[in-house]
């Protein structure tokens, strides 16, 4: 049986926490921001669901560019019901996993949220909720499944990848992976968005009403792995044809975008020599343009 070696990329997975840390000298210049500083709406990011990408952890990046765009950042530290929504306009969770999970990163990978939780999700974006739902690589896929489901997603729970050892993928208008449209346009040329890259995670199948920003193809493979990042001849695999890892819908009077990888809108340094991963990345220098897309977006001020 033929193994693969993934050492170099294994600092993405919940293996090696320890490995990955916020790169705080990390600022891009905005240089229209949307709002007045903390004059904007308040954007809640999932704290309640021992989520892996958190305000003040390895989205501190996020945070602090989100808050230089004039928006206010909160954790959302409850359960979701139809009470702790109440109020709430933009909600971002990422990377969330199991409470309980004797198996952290082996198959089935359980919900990381109840029946009545995804309903209450569900309701609110569709009463005028904004979410943006960020599902990396198994076991995060896995445990978000459920929820996307509610809306018409299916996340697969594996890898999207050219083949092991090979994770990165770029994405280009000029290729058409990357989808020229609002999000990419922005508000005017100087918010274009024409290359972005994502660090490995998910490929996903959209609802019919959904559009994709991120396009996977035939020259990316799904891994069904049983165990997060053990790639062996055995494990089930398909190619990602027509799957995106990024997408955008209108449900409802609401609006949702899934994407399937988190490292691309953060800032870390990885490993011993802090190698850069996401925003921070040279060949990533586009990455935080679309995410205040995103937002903007979600927001109805695109």
């Amino acid at each position: 049986m033929k193994f693969y070696n993934l050492l170099f990329f294994i600092f993405l997975t919940t293996l090696l926490p320890a490995q990955q840390i916020p790169d705080t000298s990390y600022h891009p210049k905005i240089t229209a921001p949307m709002y007045p500083p903390e004059g904007g709406p308040f954007v809640f990011i999932d704290a309640a669901h021992d989520n892996f990408h958190t305000r003040t952890g390895r989205y501190q990046s996020f945070t602090s560019l989100l808050e230089s765009d004039g928006y206010r950042l909160a954790d959302n530290e409850e359960k979701f019901t139809d009470q702790s929504l109440q109020g709430k306009v933009l909600l971002v969770i990422a990377n969330a996993r199991p409470a309980e999970n004797a198996h952290p990163g082996i198959a089935p990978t359980a919900s990381a949220f109840t029946d009545a939780e995804i309903s209450a999700v569900e309701k609110w974006v569709k009463q005028g909720g904004s979410l943006l739902l960020i599902a990396d690589h198994m076991p995060f896929a896995g445990a978000a499944a459920n929820l996307a489901a509610a809306f018409g997603f299916t996340f697969y729970d594996g890898f999207a990848l050219y083949r092991p050892g090979k994770e990165l993928i770029d994405f280009s208008i000029p290729e058409g992976s990357l989808t020229d449209c609002v999000i990419t346009q922005g508000r005017n040329a100087g918010e274009q968005v024409t290359q972005v890259r994502s660090f490995t995670g998910q490929g996903f199948k959209i609802p019919a009403d959904a559009q994709s920003i991120l396009n996977l193809s035939a020259s990316q493979t799904i891994y069904l792995t049983d165990t997060t990042w053990v790639f062996n001849d055995r494990i089930r695999h398909f190619p990602a044809t027509g799957l995106s890892q990024g997408a955008i819908m209108d449900y409802g009077a609401g609006r949702i975008a899934c994407f399937g990888e988190a490292a691309m809108f953060s800032a870390q340094l990885a490993g011993p020599n802090h190698f850069k991963a996401g925003m921070n990345s040279p060949e990533a220098a586009q990455n935080f343009q679309l995410l205040l897309n995103l937002i903007h977006w979600l927001d109805y001020r695109l």
